[in-house]
């Protein structure tokens, strides 16, 4: 097997352009594109995105060959309010921690954040 690029799941040859967009984009570019990509998803009328509206419009990203499952699977991992849909908030949310690289960088920010904060509580 050849060797996955920095940004890429060898298991799965997904490769995570988030990072690559928020270093380019800076953070509210990137939530803005996070917001774009919501908006091409969601159902109009709800203002959510569902499994219809998911399944309908996967395409459009690239993600025609997932499976009813896996659109299902990928609703149940950002719907924390369990209303079985997604609202902007939760796809946001969704999209980070899908990053491992960005996920590892908002921790070691915080982690630096929490440290300056609490420096003189130790």
């Amino acid at each position: 097997m050849a060797a996955a690029g920095a940004n890429q799941v060898p298991e799965s040859g997904f490769h995570d352009w988030l990072p690559t967009m928020a270093a380019r984009l800076g953070g509210e570019g990137l939530i803005g594109e996070l917001c774009s990509g919501f908006s091409l998803l969601m159902d109009r009328e709800k203002g959510v995105i569902d499994f219809e509206s998911l399944k309908r419009n996967a395409a459009a990203l690239g993600l025609g060959d997932l499976t009813d499952e896996d659109l299902r699977g990928m609703l149940r991992e950002g719907d924390f309010d369990g209303d079985g849909a997604l609202n902007q908030m939760e796809f946001c949310v969704l999209m980070f921690r899908l990053s491992p690289e960005l996920m590892d960088e908002s921790l070691f920010c915080l982690d630096q954040a929490l440290t300056h904060e609490f420096r003189d509580f130790c």
